[in-house]
């Protein structure tokens, strides 16, 4: 019981690093286009992130808690690591003011503590499998690995799309009319963004906490506790109501909290936008995040977002993206499920030199 709590603990400041962390995402634009003062963009984003968490599916939660690794190597010490492993990850990369993916960094350190639970053994990590029950395929190939890839490529291409079509049909109108129009309708953008945000990040702490809800039950660590208290059982990784609510106000206040840091380097430093691009760039991100949303893959709103953005300021003017800064991210990007794994691999190895968990 002592190791569950200090999970929930782990995820809960992990969910909460994670609202701060990308709130960036939600916020960023509609700050750089000067729509919103800081202050209400970090409100906006609280609530519309709070509400996408609450009110979308739990399909990205259970493809984390049972659909990448083996859930019979799993301890809670191994969800321990994975988490102590994202946090590390998410506070480097927030203080070099770098929109890394924490849905990637989570990911990396829960397959590098299961590799380590499993003695090395690869069989753990579930490369691509096929749903029973929907027939689906699901797994770190097809849920992580190929839109980790596919995604920021969606993200760049549709956003240049949709930016090059906002181009064509208003090249004959004032720009300081589209500047008024697309200011209003960028706060319709920006809380589509967030809310997108929270459906898919906040589920990622819910899978987590529900792993650890099944290890629990399934090894016996739940058998002594009070009957009042028998909500933390469960048997067939089904998403609690209370982990759902949990989850969904630590992100958002994680969120209001606000990151300056990564808002600062998405919002001003990689391209100087205007209201009609910061549009384009929501738009398209909420689009893509919904959509993965829905289909339970656990996405990397970082990596659509950013690329929405440099997709929308290649159209306006190639040279007007920092391409230098662009590639600092990218290595971010790369460089975070491997890191991750080796951290929650390394923190496992000890935990069971240390403790023989």
């Amino acid at each position: 019981m002592t190791f569950f709590l200090l999970v929930l603990l782990a995820a809960l400041v992990f969910e909460y690093i994670n609202g701060f962390h990308d709130t960036a995402n939600s916020i960023a634009t509609v700050v750089s286009t000067k729509v919103l003062t800081p202050r209400q963009a970090v409100l906006m984003a609280a609530v519309t992130n709070l509400a996408g968490a609450l009110i979308v599916g739990t399909s990205v939660a259970k493809t984390i808690g049972a659909g990448l690794v083996d859930t019979s190597v799993i301890s809670m010490p191994t969800v321990l690591c994975a988490l102590l492993a994202a946090i590390v990850w998410n506070i480097f990369t927030w203080w070099l003011g770098l929109p890394s993916s924490s849905s990637h960094a989570l990911i990396g350190g829960l397959c590098g503590a299961a590799l380590a639970s499993a003695r090395g053994n690869w069989h753990v990590l579930h490369w691509s499998l096929h749903d029973a029950k929907t027939g689906v395929a699901v797994g770190l190939w097809p849920k992580v690995v190929a839109p980790m890839f596919i995604s920021p490529f969606i993200g760049f291409t549709i956003a240049a799309i949709i930016m090059w079509l906002l181009y064509l049909f208003l090249r004959r109108v004032r720009p300081r009319f589209i500047n008024v129009i697309f200011g209003k309708l960028q706060l319709a953008s920006a809380a589509w963004m967030g809310f997108s945000h929270g459906s898919n990040d906040a589920q990622k702490t819910m899978g987590i906490v529900t792993l650890a809800l099944f290890t629990g039950t399934q090894s016996g660590a739940f058998d002594g506790i009070p009957g009042w208290l028998g909500f933390l059982r469960t048997t067939d990784m089904e998403v609690h109501r209370w982990v759902i609510i949990t989850c969904a106000l630590t992100m958002a206040a994680g969120t209001a909290a606000g990151g300056w840091r990564i808002i600062k380097t998405m919002g001003h430093k990689m391209v100087k936008l205007q209201p009609i691009h910061g549009f384009a760039a929501e738009t398209t991100a909420a689009i893509v995040i919904q959509t993965a949303s829905h289909v339970g893959i656990p996405l990397s709103t970082t990596h659509v977002i950013s690329t929405s953005i440099m997709g929308v300021g290649s159209v306006k003017r190639f040279s007007a993206v920092k391409w230098g800064l662009v590639g600092r991210i990218v290595w971010a990007w790369v460089l975070t499920l491997p890191v991750t794994g080796l951290l929650g691999y390394g923190l496992m190895r000890i935990a069971l030199q240390l403790f023989g968990v």
